[in-house]
């Protein structure tokens, strides 16, 4: 009798293998309106789907391992982010009383031994990733000796990195047109519900509050826009915030809008006898020479840096003459004074 109904049983469980089997094969089932099974078209969130056979939707894999240690430590069976909370627990067999419970990472202890077989970290960070493990002193009805459980190793991986401040068209614009401030960074998959906020900062102070959008905009940008600029990407619940480095923006002068050079070219002074080429644009008419500097003037009513050094090597000449002529005066006076009276009636008659 044992024997039949261990042989009913054996063929029950062969049956249902076999029709999953022929379905898996044949194609998704035909669903009526009370069925609850689900296929592809009744997906309303990718992420709740682990992977997908034939229309059926199949939940995300998790690993089981089967211990036959007194002491055991439970870690997380999803990846840990920065921000999530971390609990680990020292679980003993059969739930037996335990005393003295020590959590160490990376081999040191993480508090003084006690009664509490949990271990939480409220907000994780990188550097919370290491090997974890626990030990305790079982009580009654337990052994009753000290019992070290196996290491598990936690890490903590990067929630999203940290952004990148890129200027569009450039971070040197034309002053006039347009500049937009993206702040680029990514969550990775299994976090791509989550949702970041972005701020943006200029030598100091926010520019633009926390919102989510990702991109600042300048619609006419300025001179007054340059400077240096960096943003910041926050969680939700800020927990996880990180920041650009910062990026200098210089805004440009407008092309071809400087004042033209109001130095002019040097004039040429007319050749002799011939017409000097009118300057474009009415000029004043050229001053009138005085009497003192006669011929002092250009044509254009300039004065001429040459002629000034000719007229003054001329009067020059004419002081050194003038001292040489007194002098001459002076030695005929003397020589007239000198003379006799005879030969000076000899010379009347």
């Amino acid at each position: 009798m044992k024997l039949g109904c261990v042989l009913m049983a054996w063929a029950l469980y062969l049956s249902l293998g076999v029709l999953w089997t022929s379905q898996m094969l044949l194609g998704p089932p035909v669903c009526t309106e009370e069925s609850s099974c689900h296929v592809e078209d009744d997906l309303t969130d990718a992420r709740e789907a682990g992977f997908q056979v034939k229309g059926y939707t199949f939940s995300e894999p998790f690993h089981l391992i089967v211990s036959y240690d007194w002491l055991i430590l439970q870690g997380p069976a999803k990846p840990v982010f920065e921000g999530d909370p971390l609990v680990l627990r020292c679980q003993a067999w059969q739930d037996w009383p335990l005393t003295q419970v020590t959590f160490y990472r990376d081999g040191s202890a993480l508090g003084p031994p006690g009664p509490n077989r949990e271990f939480s970290i409220a907000v994780v960070q990188e550097a919370d990733s290491g090997h974890y493990h626990c030990s305790g002193i079982f009580q009654s009805p337990g052994p009753g000796s000290p019992e070290t459980a196996s290491v598990v190793d936690i890490t903590v991986q990067e929630l999203f990195p940290a952004p990148i401040l890129r200027a569009i068209p450039s971070a040197e614009p034309q002053a006039g047109g347009p500049m937009t401030l993206s702040c680029q960074t990514k969550l990775p998959l299994q976090r791509s519900a989550a949702r970041l906020l972005f701020s943006f900062y200029k030598d100091g102070r926010t520019v633009q509050s926390r919102g989510l959008s990702s991109e600042f905009q300048i619609p006419t940008a300025s001179e007054d826009h340059s400077g240096s600029y960096w943003c910041e990407a926050a969680t939700e619940d800020n927990q996880v915030w990180k920041q650009s480095p910062q990026l200098e923006i210089r805004v440009q002068g407008p092309s071809g809008s400087a004042p033209p050079t109001l130095n002019p070219a040097p004039q040429k002074s007319a050749a002799p006898g011939t017409a000097p080429e009118e300057a474009p644009g009415p000029l004043p008419p050229p001053p009138t020479p005085s009497s003192e500097e006669p011929g002092f003037s250009s044509p254009l009513g300039m004065p001429d840096p040459h002629l000034y050094h000719q007229m003054g090597l001329l009067l020059k000449h004419m002081q050194d003459v003038r001292v040489l002529l007194g002098h001459l005066l002076m030695e005929l006076r003397e020589l007239s004074g000198h003379r006799k009276p005879g030969t000076t009636k000899a010379t009347a008659e």
